[in-house]
């Protein structure tokens, strides 16, 4: 494989654990960018939706504190709103999402990932 693949992990993330350990079954060594420690700044955000075809309101967790905080439940937010939203709150993004030559997937199930690999 000479594409690098990336995963955009969460640790204590059942799900993202899982996507981790199926890319090392199959001998994928990703880059791990470990996104509370490390988020995604707008822009990246931007091109990671475009890659997996979402609007930014598909890509967020909704049943975190920190959605309702910030009035994400608010349907007139825009779509800019909704990124720095992301940025600010990096545990309102879905994870993990696993990024490979010009594609992405959200290892939800983890196997769904094997579809861009």
């Amino acid at each position: 494989m000479t594409d690098t693949v990336t995963i955009y992990h969460n640790p204590r993330c059942s799900k993202s654990r899982a996507t981790l350990e199926l890319l090392g079954a199959q001998g994928i060594q990703p880059r791990v960018i470990e996104y509370l420690d490390t988020p995604p700044d707008a822009a990246t955000l931007d091109q990671l939706l475009e890659l997996l075809g979402l609007e930014p309101r598909a890509l967020l967790r909704t049943r975190e504190a920190e959605y309702r905080a910030a009035g994400l439940d608010n349907h007139a937010c825009t779509r800019e709103q909704l990124i720095a939203a992301m940025v600010q709150y990096p545990i309102l993004i879905e994870r993990p999402i696993v990024v490979c030559g010009g594609k992405a997937a959200i290892g939800r199930p983890p196997e769904k990932v094997l579809e861009i690999i």
